[in-house]
């Protein structure tokens, strides 16, 4: 059998392709607006049964519902208030047993007539544990066994059917989003606390990040003693390549800096420049950090005085590191 030759012809979308995506954005904005409206006592109820919760939130779901569950369920446990996704069907097969009573479980429902949902709710209330539901109906069967109900309707899903979710799964994810802010700033939750739960992100790496962290310590830091010769100092700016050299004085303390900048304009302005002293053309009281300083506070001095490097000295001066901008790239601070 010969292969039927493969098509070279594409698809391209309709002209009205624009129109009906402007509809579903249109359609979405709305029902998040409608249940703006809508929101009232039964949302403080519930924010004040997640924050008397002696145990975890436990969010759950079942199919689209679901999805939306484990992104409810991440976005608190990122903003302060632990929390985790069980699926239903599966806690009906033993992983109820990761629910405590002293937990509150959101259960998300569009028709809150969830099988699955529905069959671990009474053995949740007997145990002890809150409930509250987010249904598009409240007269459902969840709404009813809910400790708070919470109404997530909508109008129409945006799709041309009225059949998949759409502007049901954008409200509920609304609401759980206006759950998780409430709750962040009922607890005082703020951006120190989100560094330390995204460590990995460019917050964290801000907030998080010193300079004793990421500053070079040690051989890598280049010195010399007040009274060395412009070659020596020269020599030790070439060696460590970070395009500046600390002027220590006889206890260790920086007394000053010769950079880059002030080569050129040495050069400039002496005509027996080997016979300079590094103590006639340094720049004098360097601006410094110290070591427990966040990195990014580095960066800011850098940025503010047109700099490149800095030293890094204890209370006293004493120099203990420097680092330039390469090295703050290097830890992606910047």
């Amino acid at each position: 059998m010969i292969p039927a030759a493969p098509r070279t012809d594409k698809i391209l979308p309709s002209k009205s392709a624009l129109k009906l995506a402007r509809q579903v954005l249109a359609i979405e904005a709305e029902a998040i607006q409608n249940l703006s409206a809508r929101l009232g006592s039964s949302f403080l109820d519930a924010l004040a049964l997640l924050l008397n919760c002696k145990g975890r939130v436990v969010v759950s779901g079942m199919g689209k519902s679901g999805h939306i569950a484990r992104k409810i369920a991440s976005t608190m446990a990122s903003t302060g208030t632990p929390a985790y996704f069980v699926h239903p069907a599966e806690a009906s097969h033993g992983d109820i047993g990761m629910i405590t009573r002293d937990d509150v479980l959101i259960a998300l429902s569009n028709s809150g007539e969830s099988e699955e949902l529905l069959t671990i709710v009474p053995l949740l209330k007997r145990q002890g544990a809150h409930l509250i539901a987010i249904t598009g109906n409240s007269s459902s069967a969840l709404a009813r066994e809910a400790d708070v109900h919470l109404d997530a309707q909508v109008e129409k899903e945006a799709c041309p059917l009225n059949l998949a979710p759409t502007a049901s799964t954008t409200a509920a994810l609304a609401l759980g989003d206006a759950l998780a802010v409430a709750l962040l700033d009922a607890k005082g939750f703020g951006a120190d606390d989100f560094a330390r739960s995204h460590p990995g992100g460019a917050l964290g790496r801000r907030l998080l990040t010193h300079v004793r962290d990421v500053m070079r310590t040690g051989a890598e830091v280049p010195s010399v003693q007040s009274g060395a010769g412009f070659s020596e100092a020269l020599l030790e700016m070439s060696k460590k390549r970070m395009g500046m050299t600390a002027v220590l004085d006889a206890e260790g303390r920086v007394s000053g800096v010769f950079t880059d900048g002030d080569l050129r304009r040495t050069l400039a302005q002496i005509a027996d420049i080997k016979s300079a002293r590094i103590d006639d053309i340094m720049t004098r009281s360097p601006r410094t950090i110290g070591p427990d300083k966040l990195a990014a506070e580095a960066v800011q001095i850098m940025e503010e005085r047109k700099v490149n490097q800095l030293l890094v000295v204890t209370e006293e001066g004493a120099l203990v590191g420097a680092l330039n901008m390469h090295d703050l790239f290097r830890a992606k601070v910047i």
